[in-house]
């Protein structure tokens, strides 16, 4: 394999002050990778939450919103045994260029959807299986083209950097998608187009390649070598599958657009800000995890920032005010950002590099899993019971989860800093 070591790496112990701040973009494929995933990922958020205004609109019932979520889910679950392979045995950089340009496909289509002025939405779904796949795809080739770019020292640094531009994308994405539905759906996808496609001619001129000489052909036991590692890697299972079911129960975006319109009166743009206050929680948390590392206690804070997050939808569940909702949501996405940083360092830290596509697709699709199925779960509830019980109901949920697992997982509890020890 080329390009999967950086120059110094493997270094020995260095001063965590080097470690930390900008290091990981002394390294230029770095610093494309970032840029190119600010990119792509701010069409992608732009793109999602005009999509959920516009049925809303249309059809002005919560289940259209459930199945925005559940076809998303499907398109992952649907190639989860590939995804893993393909980034290991492609290319990992010119993977998730092509997976920039299906996305760019299916805006397109969005926007053809957009100017025919249909108030049928069964399109919409059709077209998010094209979407969703270009995303399942997206998520394993990314998680592990990180450690590829950087020496292994700055791992951390690096993916504290990644996260950022992920909560970054997520202000950016459904603040200026919803803005930009004030004046059409179709501005939101002909613009997310454009910058797909930027960020896709950014990812190509990444120099590094993680093509592999010795290919082996696809057989169900290397297809299923990622689900093996993680059940018997008790940390690694243990920190997936808390994300799952934390997420299944408390996740509420698929909600917002009922906030905003219903409950809170903050109309479309409301809605974008509310899925934005959750990205500038935790882009303030990315930060401040970007100038330190973490040597004590990463285990007891990881359950209690994923308590934080079941507490913070409570509170936005039952609120009336839009400040207070907004507050509460940058809370839950301080605390969701600072559990994602764990689990991922966690995951790339104790996956050898050979395994990491194969890992980061069972991560990807448990992952999916907690966010699209959550958002189903979200929908139904809300058709059943209605909005307010639906997302108070899933806080809940999610903090008695965090004590049960805090039971079943003591290895992950003990886990005490975020170094190569974890192998």
């Amino acid at each position: 394999m080329t390009g999967d070591a950086p120059p110094g790496a493997g270094a020995g112990e260095q001063d965590p002050a080097q470690a930390s701040g900008l290091a990981a973009f002394r390294h230029r494929d770095f610093l494309l990778y970032f840029f190119a995933k600010l990119f792509a990922m701010t069409a992608f958020h732009m793109v999602i939450v005009a999509l959920g205004i516009q049925v809303w609109k249309i059809t002005g019932n919560p289940m259209d919103l459930a199945y925005i979520g559940l076809t998303m889910f499907a398109s992952a679950i649907g190639f989860a045994l590939i995804t893993g392979y393909v980034a290991d045995r492609y290319d990992r950089r010119l993977v998730l260029a092509v997976c920039y340009l299906v996305m760019a496909s299916a805006a397109v289509m969005f926007f053809l959807f957009a100017v025919s002025g249909t108030k049928v939405v069964w399109p919409v779904f059709l077209i998010l299986v094209v979407y969703g796949t270009g995303r399942a795809f997206y998520m394993p080739a990314s998680n592990a083209l990180v450690p590829n770019l950087v020496p292994a020292e700055l791992f951390p640094n690096a993916i504290a950097w990644n996260t950022t531009a992920n909560k970054t994308t997520q202000i950016v994405g459904p603040a200026l998608g919803g803005l930009l539905y004030e004046l059409g759906p179709e501005v939101v996808y002909g613009t997310g187009t454009i910058i797909f496609i930027t960020g896709a001619l950014t990812m190509a001129m990444i120099k590094t390649r993680t093509l592999r000489g010795n290919k082996e052909p696809p057989n169900f036991k290397i297809l299923l070598a990622g689900l093996d590692y993680v059940f018997n890697k008790k940390i690694v299972l243990g920190a997936i599958t808390l994300d799952l079911f934390v997420v299944l129960m408390g996740g509420a975006t698929a909600l917002l657009p009922i906030y905003a319109m219903d409950i809170l009166d903050a109309g479309a743009s409301g809605a974008g800000f509310l899925r934005s206050a959750i990205a500038v929680g935790g882009v303030v948390t990315a930060l401040l995890l970007t100038q330190i590392t973490m040597t004590r206690g990463v285990g007891r804070i990881l359950f209690a920032s994923v308590t934080i997050f079941g507490l913070a939808t409570i509170v936005f569940g039952i609120s009336q005010w839009y400040v207070v909702s907004l507050i509460a949501m940058a809370i839950l996405g301080a605390a969701d950002m600072a559990s994602v940083y764990i689990r991922q360092t966690l995951i790339q830290i104790a996956t050898p590099d050979d395994m990491r596509g194969r890992v980061s697709a069972v991560n990807s699709v448990f992952v999916g899993t907690s966010n699209e199925l959550g958002e189903f779960r979200a929908g139904v509830f809300a058709a059943w019971f209605g909005a307010v019980p639906a997302v108070v109901i899933g806080g809940i949920g999610a903090v008695a989860i965090t004590g049960i697992f805090w039971k079943l997982f003591p290895e992950l509890t003990r886990v005490e800093r975020l170094d190569r020890a974890l192998t």
